[in-house]
Protein backbone atom coordinates (compact mmCIF):
# COMPACT_ATOMS: atom_id res chain seq x y z
CA UNK A 1 0.00 0.00 0.00
CA UNK A 2 1.08 3.59 -0.67
CA UNK A 3 2.45 5.52 2.27
CA UNK A 4 0.13 8.23 3.49
CA UNK A 5 1.21 11.78 4.41
CA UNK A 6 -0.72 14.58 6.10
CA UNK A 7 0.49 18.15 5.47
CA UNK A 8 -0.57 21.23 7.42
CA UNK A 9 -0.05 24.46 5.48
CA UNK A 10 -0.84 22.59 2.25
CA UNK A 11 -1.95 25.79 0.48
CA UNK A 12 1.36 27.59 1.10
CA UNK A 13 4.58 27.64 -0.90
CA UNK A 14 6.26 24.76 0.96
CA UNK A 15 3.08 22.71 1.22
CA UNK A 16 2.54 22.80 -2.53
CA UNK A 17 6.10 21.78 -3.40
CA UNK A 18 6.12 19.08 -0.73
CA UNK A 19 2.80 17.67 -1.96
CA UNK A 20 4.15 17.50 -5.52
CA UNK A 21 7.31 15.75 -4.35
CA UNK A 22 5.46 13.20 -2.24
CA UNK A 23 3.00 12.45 -5.05
CA UNK A 24 5.98 11.80 -7.33
CA UNK A 25 7.27 9.37 -4.68
CA UNK A 26 4.00 7.44 -4.80
CA UNK A 27 2.44 8.76 -1.59
CA UNK A 28 -1.22 9.27 -0.87
CA UNK A 29 -1.23 12.95 0.17
CA UNK A 30 -3.73 14.66 2.44
CA UNK A 31 -3.82 18.37 3.23
CA UNK A 32 -5.24 19.90 6.39
CA UNK A 33 -7.50 22.89 5.70
CA UNK A 34 -9.72 24.98 7.95
CA UNK A 35 -12.76 24.86 5.68
CA UNK A 36 -13.82 23.49 2.31
CA UNK A 37 -15.05 26.98 1.29
CA UNK A 38 -11.52 28.37 1.66
CA UNK A 39 -10.65 29.86 -1.79
CA UNK A 40 -7.01 28.83 -1.40
CA UNK A 41 -8.18 25.21 -1.08
CA UNK A 42 -10.11 25.53 -4.34
CA UNK A 43 -6.98 26.77 -6.14
CA UNK A 44 -4.93 24.00 -4.56
CA UNK A 45 -7.41 21.39 -5.82
CA UNK A 46 -7.02 22.68 -9.38
CA UNK A 47 -3.23 22.52 -9.30
CA UNK A 48 -2.83 19.42 -7.13
CA UNK A 49 -5.89 17.39 -8.04
CA UNK A 50 -4.55 14.21 -6.46
CA UNK A 51 -4.31 15.75 -2.99
CA UNK A 52 -7.17 14.91 -0.65
CA UNK A 53 -8.37 17.47 1.90
CA UNK A 54 -9.36 16.88 5.52
CA UNK A 55 -10.81 19.54 7.78
CA UNK A 56 -8.80 20.70 10.75
CA UNK A 57 -7.43 23.78 12.47
CA UNK A 58 -4.17 24.25 14.38
CA UNK A 59 -6.20 26.30 16.88
CA UNK A 60 -8.55 23.39 17.60
CA UNK A 61 -7.17 20.29 19.35
CA UNK A 62 -10.26 18.18 18.73
CA UNK A 63 -10.24 18.81 14.99
CA UNK A 64 -6.60 17.68 14.74
CA UNK A 65 -7.34 14.44 16.58
CA UNK A 66 -10.26 13.82 14.21
CA UNK A 67 -8.07 14.57 11.18
CA UNK A 68 -5.31 12.19 12.28
CA UNK A 69 -7.83 9.46 13.09
CA UNK A 70 -9.45 9.81 9.68
CA UNK A 71 -6.26 9.98 7.59
CA UNK A 72 -4.21 7.43 9.56
CA UNK A 73 -0.98 8.95 8.21
CA UNK A 74 2.45 7.38 8.20
CA UNK A 75 4.00 10.85 8.18
CA UNK A 76 2.81 14.28 9.33
CA UNK A 77 4.47 17.46 8.07
CA UNK A 78 3.59 20.49 10.18
CA UNK A 79 4.17 23.46 7.86
CA UNK A 80 1.19 25.54 8.97
CA UNK A 81 2.13 28.85 10.61
CA UNK A 82 1.71 32.61 10.64
CA UNK A 83 4.91 32.86 8.64
CA UNK A 84 5.32 36.51 7.62
CA UNK A 85 7.75 37.84 10.22
CA UNK A 86 6.70 41.54 10.19
CA UNK A 87 3.08 40.52 10.77
CA UNK A 88 4.08 38.67 13.94
CA UNK A 89 4.51 41.99 15.77
CA UNK A 90 1.03 43.11 14.71
CA UNK A 91 -0.59 39.76 15.56
CA UNK A 92 1.70 38.44 18.27
CA UNK A 93 -0.96 36.47 20.14
CA UNK A 94 -2.28 34.77 17.00
CA UNK A 95 1.30 33.97 15.97
CA UNK A 96 1.89 32.33 19.36
CA UNK A 97 -1.32 30.31 19.09
CA UNK A 98 -0.83 29.05 15.52
CA UNK A 99 2.96 28.93 15.09
CA UNK A 100 3.75 27.87 18.67
CA UNK A 101 0.77 26.20 20.32
CA UNK A 102 -0.27 24.64 17.01
CA UNK A 103 2.81 22.41 17.26
CA UNK A 104 1.74 21.23 20.71
CA UNK A 105 -1.78 20.46 19.49
CA UNK A 106 -0.51 18.44 16.51
CA UNK A 107 1.98 16.51 18.61
CA UNK A 108 -0.76 15.73 21.12
CA UNK A 109 -3.09 14.59 18.34
CA UNK A 110 -0.42 12.18 17.07
CA UNK A 111 0.38 10.97 20.59
CA UNK A 112 -3.27 10.35 21.46
CA UNK A 113 -4.12 8.64 18.16
CA UNK A 114 -0.97 6.48 18.37
CA UNK A 115 -1.64 5.46 21.96
CA UNK A 116 1.80 6.67 23.03
CA UNK A 117 2.31 7.10 26.77
CA UNK A 118 5.13 8.58 28.80
CA UNK A 119 8.01 6.29 29.53
CA UNK A 120 9.21 5.97 25.97
CA UNK A 121 8.12 3.57 23.29
CA UNK A 122 9.98 2.54 20.18
CA UNK A 123 10.09 5.14 17.42
CA UNK A 124 9.66 2.41 14.81
CA UNK A 125 6.15 1.87 13.46
CA UNK A 126 4.90 5.23 14.76
CA UNK A 127 3.53 8.20 12.90
CA UNK A 128 6.62 10.19 11.95
CA UNK A 129 6.39 13.94 12.60
CA UNK A 130 8.21 16.80 10.87
CA UNK A 131 8.23 20.29 12.41
CA UNK A 132 9.08 23.27 10.22
CA UNK A 133 11.55 25.16 12.39
CA UNK A 134 13.18 28.36 11.16
CA UNK A 135 16.52 30.15 11.01
CA UNK A 136 14.69 33.11 12.59
CA UNK A 137 15.14 31.25 15.89
CA UNK A 138 18.83 32.18 15.76
CA UNK A 139 18.01 35.88 15.49
CA UNK A 140 20.89 37.82 17.00
CA UNK A 141 23.41 35.15 16.14
CA UNK A 142 26.17 34.05 18.50
CA UNK A 143 28.26 32.45 15.75
CA UNK A 144 28.41 32.22 11.96
CA UNK A 145 27.58 29.98 10.23
CA UNK A 146 24.78 28.54 12.35
CA UNK A 147 24.65 24.81 13.13
CA UNK A 148 22.25 22.50 14.94
CA UNK A 149 24.06 23.43 18.18
CA UNK A 150 24.02 27.23 17.80
CA UNK A 151 22.15 29.01 20.60
CA UNK A 152 18.81 30.67 19.82
CA UNK A 153 18.19 34.39 20.31
CA UNK A 154 14.98 35.11 18.37
CA UNK A 155 14.23 38.73 17.50
CA UNK A 156 10.53 38.55 16.64
CA UNK A 157 7.34 36.98 18.01
CA UNK A 158 7.54 34.62 15.03
CA UNK A 159 11.05 33.49 15.98
CA UNK A 160 10.01 33.01 19.61
CA UNK A 161 6.99 30.92 18.59
CA UNK A 162 9.15 28.78 16.28
CA UNK A 163 11.65 28.22 19.09
CA UNK A 164 8.82 27.01 21.35
CA UNK A 165 7.67 24.55 18.71
CA UNK A 166 11.23 23.38 18.11
CA UNK A 167 11.93 22.65 21.77
CA UNK A 168 8.53 21.01 22.17
CA UNK A 169 9.28 18.66 19.29
CA UNK A 170 12.53 17.67 21.00
CA UNK A 171 10.66 17.23 24.28
CA UNK A 172 8.08 14.85 22.79
CA UNK A 173 10.87 12.87 21.14
CA UNK A 174 12.73 12.53 24.42
CA UNK A 175 9.69 12.08 26.70
CA UNK A 176 7.58 9.74 24.57
CA UNK A 177 10.07 8.16 22.17
CA UNK A 178 8.19 9.67 19.24
CA UNK A 179 9.82 9.93 15.82
CA UNK A 180 9.68 13.73 15.83
CA UNK A 181 12.20 15.90 13.99
CA UNK A 182 12.70 19.58 13.21
CA UNK A 183 14.18 21.02 10.06
CA UNK A 184 15.80 24.38 10.78
CA UNK A 185 15.28 25.81 7.32
CA UNK A 186 16.97 29.00 6.21
CA UNK A 187 15.23 31.36 3.77
CA UNK A 188 13.81 29.41 0.86
CA UNK A 189 11.95 31.11 -1.97
CA UNK A 190 10.20 30.45 -5.27
CA UNK A 191 7.68 31.95 -7.70
CA UNK A 192 5.04 30.64 -5.26
CA UNK A 193 6.26 32.80 -2.38
CA UNK A 194 3.64 35.25 -1.04
CA UNK A 195 3.76 38.76 -2.45
CA UNK A 196 4.49 40.25 1.00
CA UNK A 197 7.90 38.53 1.36
CA UNK A 198 10.93 40.57 0.34
CA UNK A 199 12.14 38.22 -2.40
CA UNK A 200 8.74 38.20 -4.11
CA UNK A 201 8.27 41.90 -3.44
CA UNK A 202 11.50 42.47 -5.35
CA UNK A 203 10.68 40.14 -8.25
CA UNK A 204 7.20 41.61 -8.61
CA UNK A 205 8.57 45.15 -8.34
CA UNK A 206 11.11 44.48 -11.07
CA UNK A 207 8.43 42.95 -13.30
CA UNK A 208 6.11 45.93 -12.79
CA UNK A 209 8.87 48.40 -13.61
CA UNK A 210 9.96 46.41 -16.68
CA UNK A 211 6.37 46.38 -17.98
CA UNK A 212 5.80 50.07 -17.27
CA UNK A 213 3.36 49.40 -14.42
CA UNK A 214 5.50 51.11 -11.74
CA UNK A 215 8.35 53.60 -11.50
CA UNK A 216 9.96 52.68 -8.17
CA UNK A 217 10.44 49.90 -5.63
CA UNK A 218 10.43 50.83 -1.92
CA UNK A 219 12.45 48.58 0.41
CA UNK A 220 13.73 48.61 3.99
CA UNK A 221 17.15 47.40 5.15
CA UNK A 222 19.28 46.62 2.09
CA UNK A 223 22.21 45.41 4.17
CA UNK A 224 20.46 42.49 5.92
CA UNK A 225 22.11 39.26 4.82
CA UNK A 226 20.39 35.92 4.35
CA UNK A 227 21.08 32.40 3.13
CA UNK A 228 18.57 32.04 0.28
CA UNK A 229 17.71 28.81 -1.53
CA UNK A 230 14.96 27.27 -3.66
CA UNK A 231 11.91 25.94 -1.80
CA UNK A 232 11.60 22.98 -4.19
CA UNK A 233 15.02 21.77 -3.00
CA UNK A 234 14.23 22.24 0.68
CA UNK A 235 11.05 20.14 0.77
CA UNK A 236 13.13 17.19 -0.39
CA UNK A 237 15.20 17.60 2.79
CA UNK A 238 12.00 17.46 4.86
CA UNK A 239 11.11 14.11 3.30
CA UNK A 240 14.62 12.73 3.77
CA UNK A 241 14.53 13.56 7.50
CA UNK A 242 11.54 11.28 7.98
CA UNK A 243 13.20 8.43 6.08
CA UNK A 244 16.26 8.39 8.37
CA UNK A 245 16.85 5.54 10.78
CA UNK A 246 16.83 7.83 13.82
CA UNK A 247 14.96 11.08 14.55
CA UNK A 248 17.34 14.05 14.53
CA UNK A 249 17.18 17.77 13.81
CA UNK A 250 18.92 19.31 10.80
CA UNK A 251 19.97 22.75 9.56
CA UNK A 252 19.02 23.21 5.89
CA UNK A 253 20.54 25.97 3.76
CA UNK A 254 23.10 26.71 1.08
CA UNK A 255 25.90 27.95 3.34
CA UNK A 256 26.21 31.14 1.27
CA UNK A 257 25.00 34.61 2.28
CA UNK A 258 23.63 37.35 0.06
CA UNK A 259 22.46 40.82 1.10
CA UNK A 260 19.10 42.29 0.16
CA UNK A 261 21.15 44.71 -1.98
CA UNK A 262 22.63 41.76 -3.90
CA UNK A 263 19.14 40.29 -4.29
CA UNK A 264 17.98 43.59 -5.79
CA UNK A 265 20.99 43.82 -8.10
CA UNK A 266 20.44 40.27 -9.40
CA UNK A 267 16.70 40.79 -9.92
CA UNK A 268 17.06 44.02 -11.88
CA UNK A 269 19.95 42.54 -13.88
CA UNK A 270 17.72 39.60 -14.84
CA UNK A 271 15.34 42.13 -16.42
CA UNK A 272 18.12 44.21 -17.99
CA UNK A 273 17.58 47.19 -15.67
CA UNK A 274 19.79 49.38 -13.46
CA UNK A 275 18.48 48.98 -9.92
CA UNK A 276 19.85 52.31 -8.65
CA UNK A 277 17.41 54.19 -10.89
CA UNK A 278 14.36 52.65 -9.25
CA UNK A 279 15.00 51.51 -5.66
CA UNK A 280 14.03 53.79 -2.76
CA UNK A 281 14.96 52.90 0.84
CA UNK A 282 12.19 53.47 3.38
CA UNK A 283 12.93 53.51 7.12
CA UNK A 284 9.31 52.63 7.94
CA UNK A 285 9.89 49.20 6.39
CA UNK A 286 12.62 48.25 8.89
CA UNK A 287 11.76 45.65 11.54
CA UNK A 288 11.47 46.75 15.21
CA UNK A 289 14.33 44.33 16.03
CA UNK A 290 16.37 43.48 12.97
CA UNK A 291 18.07 40.18 12.18
CA UNK A 292 21.15 41.25 10.27
CA UNK A 293 22.93 38.03 9.36
CA UNK A 294 21.87 34.42 8.86
CA UNK A 295 24.01 31.72 7.24
CA UNK A 296 23.53 27.95 7.44
CA UNK A 297 26.09 25.22 8.03
CA UNK A 298 24.36 22.26 6.31
CA UNK A 299 27.22 19.78 6.76
CA UNK A 300 25.14 17.38 8.87
CA UNK A 301 22.35 17.20 6.28
CA UNK A 302 24.88 16.67 3.54
CA UNK A 303 26.67 13.90 5.40
CA UNK A 304 23.72 12.04 6.92
CA UNK A 305 20.89 12.69 4.44
CA UNK A 306 22.85 13.17 1.23
CA UNK A 307 20.98 16.43 0.66
CA UNK A 308 22.37 19.16 -1.59
CA UNK A 309 20.69 22.27 -3.04
CA UNK A 310 20.44 22.18 -6.83
CA UNK A 311 19.37 25.76 -7.70
CA UNK A 312 21.85 28.63 -7.32
CA UNK A 313 20.98 32.08 -5.98
CA UNK A 314 21.18 33.74 -9.41
CA UNK A 315 19.07 30.96 -10.97
CA UNK A 316 16.46 31.36 -8.23
CA UNK A 317 16.21 35.13 -8.65
CA UNK A 318 15.99 34.87 -12.45
CA UNK A 319 13.31 32.17 -12.10
CA UNK A 320 11.20 34.45 -9.90
CA UNK A 321 11.56 37.53 -12.11
CA UNK A 322 10.72 35.58 -15.27
CA UNK A 323 7.69 34.03 -13.58
CA UNK A 324 6.37 37.40 -12.45
CA UNK A 325 6.94 38.93 -15.87
CA UNK A 326 4.76 36.17 -17.34
CA UNK A 327 2.20 36.54 -14.55
CA UNK A 328 1.76 40.30 -15.00
CA UNK A 329 1.90 40.09 -18.80
CA UNK A 330 -1.05 37.69 -18.63
CA UNK A 331 -3.00 40.18 -16.50
CA UNK A 332 -3.08 37.96 -13.41
CA UNK A 333 -3.39 39.39 -9.89
CA UNK A 334 -0.20 38.57 -7.92
CA UNK A 335 -2.02 39.15 -4.62
CA UNK A 336 -4.64 36.41 -5.10
CA UNK A 337 -2.43 33.69 -3.51
CA UNK A 338 -2.53 31.54 -6.63
CA UNK A 339 0.46 29.49 -7.74
CA UNK A 340 2.15 29.98 -11.10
Amino acid sequence: MARRALITGITGQDGSYLAEHLLEQGYEVWGLARGQANPRVSRMRKLLSDVQVVRGDLLDQGSLISAVERVQPDEVYNLGAISFVPMSWEQAELTAEVTGMGVLRMLEAIRVCSGVSRGGSSASGQIRFYQASSSEMFGQVSETPQTERTAFHPRSPYGVAKAYGHFLTQNYRESYGMFAVSGILFNHESPRRGAEFVTRKVSLGVARIKLGLATELRLGNLEARRDWGFAGDYVKAMHLMLQAANPEDYVIGTGRMKSVRELVEAAFAAAGLDWERYVVTDQTLHRPAEVDLLCADPKKARAQLGWEPSVSFDELVAMMVESDLRLLSDGADPDDDSWP
